[in-house]
């Protein structure tokens, strides 16, 4: 399974019923589609990114199953961790295994749960989106039956879309919640990766984390700024061109031109006669 699960649950007597909220290894080929899932389309790149990572870390974040009595599982949540499960070639996957009846057990066992004092901020978001999908709570009702601000049960839930190498960084201590909250700020995947390790590798405090991603993205800021500003220029210095171009074609030519000076003209044209036409006045330039 990778250091995935091992990372971020405690091993589970395999032999024993899961109560409520508890974990299990189950076999994949046992698992019943959710009915009632009413997404249908899975982006195949992002699910093969995944299975790559469930390859190499394991699965970060079980799924949830019902217990059909018979043997099989109906799958609750997370079927795009079963697919890419399936994908990265595994035969079971852990899973939070629910019985019919179970809805007010689970919502108590997980409140209950979130407050204890040993849990990482990891543990806390997986407990959150848990009553979250499975016992319906909104954001708002979620804050009132945990004791906590909405923003910060948002904050909790947010750390959940971080890559996977730093859900793990969290687990293991490599960097804190505040560490964390900096990079969500980033929006790519690979930027937030790479500062990971910088943090890691460099010790950095929380300050020096902000510091360093503030001037990161004002640089970025600054380069998107000259970018734009370049391309208004270059629009500016051929828009004479363009309009010379439209009025001698009678049509709505369009100049495309890159930053780098690179580009191509454009003009359009709603028939043959139109095309024709055009035909004729680039031969009366030629002759």
């Amino acid at each position: 399974m990778g250091r995935g699960l091992g990372a971020l649950i405690d091993d589970v007597d395999k032999e024993r019923p899961a109560a409520a909220g508890g974990i299990l290894e189950v076999e994949i080929e046992k698992i019943q589609a959710n009915p009632f899932q009413p997404r249908t389309a899975f982006d195949e790149e992002a699910l093969q990114e995944l299975a790559a990572s469930i390859r190499e870390l394991g699965i970060i974040q079980p799924i949830s199953v019902r217990d059909m009595g018979d043997g099989t599982y109906q799958l609750i949540s997370g079927e795009r961790r079963l697919r890419a499960a399936t994908l990265a070639g595994l035969t079971t996957i852990p899973a939070y295994v629910r019985t019919a009846d179970d809805q007010a057990m689970l919502e108590m066992a997980l409140v209950e749960n979130i407050q204890r004092e040993d849990l990482d901020a990891i543990e806390i978001a997986i407990s959150y989106q848990r009553l979250i999908e499975e016992c319906h709570l909104t954001q708002e009702t979620l804050s009132e039956r945990v004791g906590k601000k909405r923003s910060t049960v948002a904050n909790y839930l947010r750390l959940l879309k971080l890559p996977a190498e730093i859900q793990l960084g969290i687990r293991e201590g490599k960097i804190t919640m505040g560490h964390a909250r900096t990079l969500i700020n980033v929006d790519d995947p690979a930027r937030q990766i790479e500062l990971y390790y910088q943090i890691v590798d460099e010790e950095l405090s929380v300050r020096q984390t902000e510091d360093l991603v503030r001037r990161m993205m004002n640089r970025e800021l600054r380069r998107t700024t000259e970018k734009e500003k370049k391309k208004k220029e270059i629009a500016e210095a051929f828009s004479h061109l363009r309009e010379g171009l439209a009025q001698l074609f009678g049509t709505d030519v369009q100049v495309r031109v890159n930053e780098k000076g690179k580009g191509k003209i454009v003009i359009p044209f709603a028939s043959t006669e139109e095309l024709e036409e055009i035909i004729e006045k680039f031969d009366k330039l030629n002759g």
